[in-house]
């Protein structure tokens, strides 16, 4: 299967020659993505609205791969003031809450001091059905 490369159109993946995301079989692979609202050219001053605006980038990017947010398995996250967790944790855990998938958050700073969180995701499209799975259902 040849891999599919999916591009939000951004700026930033012309200037540095990645994909948004990146399919190869089941797999999906999506950048980190950041508060940018790719249409508008916008990003908003507050973290939770940048963690929203990143959710819904990376679930944008996730439809394209015919997959959606309840395939993560892995979630990184960048975030500049470790003060903010608190605030961005309900937020996380509304859109990780059904998939749950392996998590780790770390403190770094991003390349624009616009930027308050960046986020990375690792997906996995299920691509049996369970009655075909070794030791399901006949």
């Amino acid at each position: 299967m040849a891999r599919q490369r999916i591009s939000s159109g951004s700026s930033f993946e012309q200037l540095a020659g990645y994909s948004r995301a990146v399919v190869d079989g089941d797999w999906i692979f999506v950048s980190g993505t950041t508060g940018f609202d790719y249409k508008a050219g916008t990003i908003a001053a507050d973290v939770v609205e940048q963690t929203h605006q990143c959710f819904r980038n990376i679930q944008w990017a996730l439809e394209q791969a015919k997959s959606g947010l309840k395939d993560m398995v892995r979630i990184q996250i960048h975030l500049t003031d470790p003060a903010d967790f608190t605030r961005i944790a309900p937020v996380i855990g509304q859109y990780c809450r059904e998939a749950r998938p392996a998590n780790t958050t770390v403190v770094a700073q991003l390349i624009d001091p616009r930027m308050k969180i960046e986020i990375e995701v690792t997906a996995r499209r299920d691509s049996s059905d369970p009655v075909d799975r070794p030791g399901g259902r006949k």
